[in-house]
């Protein structure tokens, strides 16, 4: 058996430093979040209890938890939506070039590489001058649409390059319209891939900040109340709170893979049907 070169461990050994920055912190939260009622901030631990998250479900002196949460579930699903409808509708349209489209592509883009803050600042002051309400349903919808669109543009223009006309073609020529082409042919080929739009959506708009921070109005998300709440609690709650919605975050990721999983099975099930039928 051939020995492994020396870079393959130090390859290994940068990788595993690497995993422990990323994870480091969040399995750090979720072990003080377990700290007994008189626990800290830091370690030594005092104690292992869910004191703390049974505190979660009570009133808390300050902040509005639960309230910043329904509020990221909605405009989570908000932009989720939004992104969804719009990736196709512009993947679509960018098969076929057309006048502007280069510069639309790149205005597109742009949004990316400005920096989040400023992209909060503009909307925010677009809004309040206009003498619009600076709402988190409104202002800061729009602000993370500018976050999460151009993923999902992407993501379709990717898709749309390496689609198959030939599917297209097979309807049209048993007579299928446009719109029962797409509906029938294309949607559920490209079905997998709008689940991963969707689920770019909604966690980048679930854990925003900056695009949230100065168009949310008067009203905060859950990463608002997040921030908040380290300049004015001194307890584990918010470490609580940190785990919950890593929880609630996996498992959102989870629900979108059993669904893609579950349409991948199927699909390979009625093609083995249809090659049995064949025979």
């Amino acid at each position: 058996m051939d020995r492994r070169p020396r870079s393959f461990y130090l390859l290994a050994a940068f990788f595993a430093l690497f995993l422990l920055f990323l994870y480091g912190p969040t399995f750090t939260i979720a072990i003080l979040s377990f700290q007994g009622p008189e626990g800290g901030l830091t370690f030594p631990m005092r104690g292992v209890s869910l004191h703390w998250f049974r505190d979660l479900f009570e009133q808390q002196a300050v902040g509005d938890i639960w309230g910043s949460f329904g509020r990221s579930f909605m405009l989570g699903l908000m932009v989720m939506v939004t992104t969804v409808i719009v990736s196709v509708m512009g993947g679509l349209a960018f098969r076929k070039r057309f006048a502007g489209s280069g510069v639309l592509f790149y205005m597109v883009v742009t949004s990316l590489v400005i920096p989040s803050i400023l992209v909060s600042l503009g909307v925010g002051l677009i809004f309040s001058q206009s003498g619009l309400d600076v709402h988190w349903a409104t202002s800061g919808f729009g602000a993370q649409l500018t976050w999460t669109l151009p993923f999902g543009l992407l993501i379709m223009f990717a898709v749309f390059n390496r689609f198959d006309k030939s599917y297209e073609e097979a309807a049209r020529d048993q007579g299928a319209t446009a719109w029962q082409t797409i509906r029938h042919v294309v949607l559920p080929i490209i079905a997998p891939s709008l689940i991963g739009v969707a689920l770019f959506g909604f966690t980048l708009s679930y854990d925003e900040f900056a695009r949230t921070l100065l168009t949310a109005g008067s009203h905060n998300t859950l990463p608002l109340e997040i921030y908040g709440m380290t300049t004015n609690v001194t307890t584990p709650v918010i470490f609580a709170l940190g785990t919950l919605t890593t929880a609630f975050s996996l498992a959102v990721i989870g629900v979108f893979l059993a669904t893609v999983w579950a349409m991948n099975r199927r699909r390979a099930r009625r093609g083995s049907d249809a090659g049995q039928g064949m025979v």
